[in-house]
């Protein structure tokens, strides 16, 4: 790769940006391509969306024959884990394993521990706070699970305002009906709180917390990859 693309590279990544390099194998012509640059050809377009939603690297060939290695350059994925519950524990195990830095946020120290969580980062501060710092990107999925309105809400706040690819909140219909209600009165419309996966994760009559954290981590992994 030249100097100048490398220097690009590793700006987009210190950025957190996602970008896929596209090299044309008959002479190694290079460049970077963004996933909002519209300004390419459509295959090109299209190509860098497939290569970036599946983190996998592929030929493609070109409308004109030649082909091209497409290489997927993503920020790393992040889950942002709000309440320090049950349920949290096997969604931090099975998020870690699925590839995702795992980060739990609540206040309450008691629940808080890294003895509860000995194998993620856990912050014992307030849900807006930590999630502001934290700056939720494109690569970053959501869910919090207090049942609390004093620590939810502020959290799915910051996460609508933000390009999270997945917020997703734990409550039955009744509790996610008074969330909506509250979150449209701080000015949020309908498309937007649509966002909101909620009651949270595949409906698959999931009864325990690890039944719960797996329909949680299907549902983010369907929304990540189709």
């Amino acid at each position: 790769m030249r100097a100048e693309l490398l220097t690009e590279l590793l700006k987009a990544q210190s950025e957190k940006r996602a970008v896929a390099s596209a090299t044309r194998l008959s002479d190694g012509l290079q460049k970077l391509i963004y996933p909002t640059d519209k300004s390419e050809e459509t295959w090109i377009f299209e190509a860098t969306h497939e290569v970036l939603a599946s983190d996998r690297s592929r030929i493609v060939v070109a409308p004109d024959g030649s082909e091209w290695f497409f290489n997927a350059f993503n920020p790393p994925l992040r889950l942002l884990v709000v309440g320090a519950v049950h349920i949290a524990q096997p969604v931090a195990t099975m998020g870690t394993l699925a590839g995702y830095d795992v980060t739990i946020i609540d206040p309450r120290e008691a629940f808080a521990s890294p003895a509860r969580f000995p194998d993620v980062t856990v912050r014992c501060e307030w849900p807006d706070e930590a999630m502001t710092a934290l700056a939720p990107d494109a690569r970053t999925a959501v869910v919090t699970l207090t049942h609390d309105p004093k620590l939810d809400d502020p959290a799915l706040i910051v996460a609508l305002n933000s390009p999270a690819f997945y917020i997703g909140s734990l409550g039955s219909k009744k509790t996610h009906a008074a969330r909506l209600e509250r979150l449209t009165a701080k000015g949020f419309d309908a498309q937007t709180l649509s966002r909101i996966h909620g009651p949270i994760g595949l409906s698959i009559g999931a009864k325990s917390p690890a039944e719960i954290a797996v329909s949680i981590m299907a549902q983010m992994t369907a929304v990540l990859r189709q």
